[in-house]
Formats: C-alpha cells, structure tokens, sequence
C-alpha cells in the first residue's frame, strides 16, 4: 500500500513539474492561415516546432491589421504567453512598444531590423532562391519579359525583386522584369488583376510577392509558366510550375525556443541576436514542392538551353547552372550579391569581387535595407536612389 501511495505521488510530482515547465509562445499573423503564402508557412513552422518541443504549448492570433497588434500582444500576454512571435514587417514599431511595457517578455519580429533587449529579429531569407528561380525564368521566356505581382516596395520584397532579376539577366541579358505592386500582402483578385494586366503586355514568365496561388491561375489559363511562393505550390497547376521558393520556418523557431528554454537566450540579450538564414542553414529550399528543386516537366528545356558560366567562363546548360549555383549557395559559397553590380541607373553598387553587406552603417547600402533596383526591373520604385 504504502509502495503505491509512493508511485502515485512520484508520478504526481512529475507531472506537476511537467506541467509547470511548459514554455508558452505565441504568434500573429498578418493574414489568415489559409492563405497558403506567408502566415501559412509560419503556421505551419509553429506546428512543426510542437512537434519537436514536448514542453513547448503554443497560441496564434490570425489576420491581424499592422495597426493592432500592440492591443493583440496585449491580450496574448494576459493568456501566459513568454515568448511573442510578430510576423509581418509592419508590426516593427508596435513591438518595440509592447517590449517596453512587457520586458519580461521575449519578442521574435520577422522581416524587422530594429531590436531591444527582449527583442530579436528573424528572417528565412529568400535572396538565394529568387535568384535560382531568375536563371530559370530568363530561360523560359520566350518574349523577353517576366512578369513580377509585388506585394508593398519595402527593402525585402525590393532585394528578392533585384535578386530575380539579375538571375534572369546572367541568362537572358536583354529580358526585362516588369514590376507591378498592388500594395496588399493577400489579395487574390489584385494578384489575379495584375497578372492579367502583365499578360497582355507580353510577359510570359511570372514570379509574385503575394500569399495566395492566385498569379499562379491566372497564366495557368494561358499555359504559362509562375513560380510558387512561400508553401509549395506545384500542385495548384503541376504543369506550369518550373520551381519556386519554399521555406522552413521551423527551423528558426527550434533553434530560438531550445536556447530560450536552456538560458542561452534572456530578456536581456536579444538585441544581440538576429537570425538571417539561408541556403546554408536549410530555413529555405529551391522548389514549387519539397525535395523537387525543378519540377521534372521544365527539365528538358533547361537542358536544351545553353549559357555561359559567368565564374568558370565555360559553357553549360541552365539546368547545370542553376543546380551548380544552388550547391555552391548551400555550401556558403556563392551569393547573388557578389559584384560587380550596377543598379538599373547604372550607379556601382556592388564593387568588382565584394559581396553586398547584409548590413552596414550606411542606411540603404546593405541588403537589410537594399532600395535600389537591379538593371532590368521596368517598373515604378518608390523611394528609389538618386546616388
């Protein structure tokens, strides 16, 4: 009896302590999980992370307007939430705010690049696989002019645009990239306008900055080719959907919560941390599916499509290309940034055998907050520079 009574307090205790030892994060989102962009990737990172944190208990908040989110971090700290995910670049200012209120709180903002000592900024950068989907496009294109639907002209969605573009340049020098924004993150009938917009101006390839597959319906009923955004996105129309960028959230998020769990990473030293994660730390992947870098119906083409290697000076396929360049990009060896690079007004960027900073002292000479345009982007571009 006694021997029992003893088990059951054991097994009591453990589960107390168990109990109490439960880390809560939570998220919000800018848009609904269901848009299959964006906040349906984070989502899915946070479920992932569950997965592989036994301690880790988790909340989200859904669709909410950047102008709300400090009564949202309000409300998820009144629920026992420790650590606060904020997902959309515009949430920037709202958290450092809530950081003040809240410092015992730990704060993760995306796509940010303002810290505090509770505050951390992350990103699963996408630079490298825009890239790698620009060589394929400037093979693809049969009219010399790819299409971009871009979501709002902030420093991200500028330097993934750049990236794109000089991929499709080393391939196609004399295609342009035509740019048209429609200022919203998710809008399925302002993507699927403007792509249509794009089409009959003659593009032909199509590349987005929006959370939903809409651009990619839209030419799917022309036959032509859109790359996937965000989540994997073949399967919306397996025929026209050469590649596109795939991230893994969780990835971040595993290696933040394990180092907030075992002490690595306090209220108090965050403004020491950023996480811009590449090719190298597996947070992206090239592809319009997991494991498929280049769907298998665009493989010929690539093939049969011959340039020549910028680096070694010889001739090769794009196919090779790109998977030469996606190697070397996994390895750490490569970026898209490696000049010389001009912008589209012919100002030196990037000088001959340097690599463009992710940051600097310099406001707008890094990619962090990267406003010029590449040469070939055709396009308004707001806040572009002079000099």
């Amino acid at each position: 009896m006694k021997k029992t009574l003893f088990l059951l307090l054991a097994v009591w205790v453990v589960g107390f302590g168990l109990a109490q030892d439960k880390l809560k994060a939570c998220w919000i989102y800018v848009g609904p999980i269901g848009d299959y962009g964006w906040s349906h990737a984070h989502d899915v990172g946070r479920k992932e992370a569950m997965k592989a944190l036994p301690w880790l208990e988790t909340a989200y908040v859904e669709s909410v307007p950047e102008a709300q989110v400090e009564p949202t971090i309000d409300k998820l700290v009144s629920e026992g939430c420790k650590v606060i995910f904020a997902t959309s670049f515009g949430y920037m200012d709202g958290v450092l705010n809530a950081a003040k209120k809240y410092p015992e709180v730990l704060f993760g903002h995306a796509t940010g690049y303002k810290r505090a000592p509770n505050v951390m900024t992350y990103l699963a950068e996408f630079n490298e696989v825009y890239y790698l989907n620009g060589l394929i496009a400037g093979a693809l294109t049969k009219s010399g002019k790819v299409g971009y639907v871009a979501a709002f002209p902030i420093p991200e969605v500028k330097r993934h645009i750049s990236a794109f573009a000089l991929g499709v340049r080393e391939v196609n020098p004399r295609a342009t990239i035509n740019v048209r924004w429609i200022n919203a993150w998710f809008d399925p009938a302002k993507a699927t306008e403007a792509t249509n917009a794009l089409m009959a101006q003659g593009n032909d390839v199509f590349a987005f900055t929006e959370d939903t597959p809409a651009v990619i319906q839209a030419a799917a009923k022309r036959n032509l080719p859109a790359f996937g955004h965000y989540s994997p996105m073949q399967k919306f129309s397996p025929k026209t959907v050469p590649s596109g960028q795939l991230v893994r959230w969780e990835k971040i998020y595993i290696d933040f919560l394990s180092k907030v769990r075992n002490g690595t990473y306090t209220n108090r030293n965050l403004d020491k941390v950023d996480y811009w994660w590449l090719l190298k730390e597996g947070a992206v992947e090239l592809g319009g599916e997991f494991g498929v870098p280049i769907n298998p119906a665009f493989v010929p083409a690539l093939k049969a499509k011959r340039v020549t290697d910028k680096l070694t000076g010889k001739q090769t396929t794009v196919y090779d290309l790109v998977m030469a360049r996606y190697e070397a990009m996994k390895a750490g060896k490569f970026s898209p940034f490696t000049g010389p690079i001009r912008d589209r007004n012919g100002i030196l960027r990037v000088p001959a055998g340097q690599v463009y900073p992710i940051y600097s002292d310099k406001p707008g000479a890094n990619q962090a907050s990267m406003e010029w345009a590449a040469p070939g982007i055709v396009g308004q571009w707001p806040n572009e520079p002079k000099n």
